[in-house]
């Protein structure tokens, strides 16, 4: 891997919830405080970004002096839980604005958290939210297919796709029947 301009950001990966949900392996490369954390999917690959869509279907108010939304996105297999909040103004201030249910387009990182009793729990820190259409959530299913089925294809054979063997014990059976059953959501 090459080491990150200044100025370049890294992909927004796609990923779908039932994957994203069973993520529980962060790292950061370096100790440097700027460096990014990063997750590794159950199907191998390093991720600091994603990109969802999905159908809003509930948002939040919470706090009292640190406002922030909370808010559930379902894709066709699953449900992410979203946060947004005062460190990023401007997707806390589209997610004010967006009325549920509705289809959405979310970038936002990956956050991993342990409780007390060891239960991982997963959600995308929102840097940007927008309403869409139908149309853009089945692009994006079609996509995200497409990737996950890529980074099987190669599975074992990179070395995150080995982390994440080794931390999941990932069946790439599984993962395929996944998207299939994704696929079938979409109208084409």
């Amino acid at each position: 891997m090459k080491p990150q301009s200044a100025f370049e950001r890294e992909p927004a990966r796609r990923v779908f919830a039932s994957e994203f949900r069973e993520t529980r392996y962060q790292f950061k490369e370096s100790d440097d405080e700027k460096s990014p954390n990063y997750v590794i999917f159950p199907t191998g690959i390093r991720s600091n970004r994603i990109f969802i869509v999905g159908t809003l279907t509930e948002k939040q108010r919470q706090g009292d002096q640190n406002i922030f939304y909370r808010g559930r996105v379902v894709d066709p297999t699953g449900t992410f839980f979203i946060m947004a909040g005062s460190y990023r103004p401007e997707a806390m201030q589209q997610l004010a604005r967006i009325e549920p249910p509705a289809f959405v387009a979310v970038v936002g990182k990956p956050n991993l958290y342990t409780t007390p009793d060891g239960t991982c729990l997963v959600s995308v820190s929102a840097e940007s939210i927008s309403v869409v259409d139908r149309e853009t959530r089945d692009l994006w299913v079609l996509d995200t297919a497409r990737e996950t089925l890529d980074r099987l294809d190669v599975f074992g054979t990179t070395e995150d796709s080995r982390k994440a063997q080794e931390e999941y014990g990932t069946q790439p059976d599984i993962y395929r029947k996944i998207v299939y059953d994704a696929l079938t959501q979409v109208q084409l």
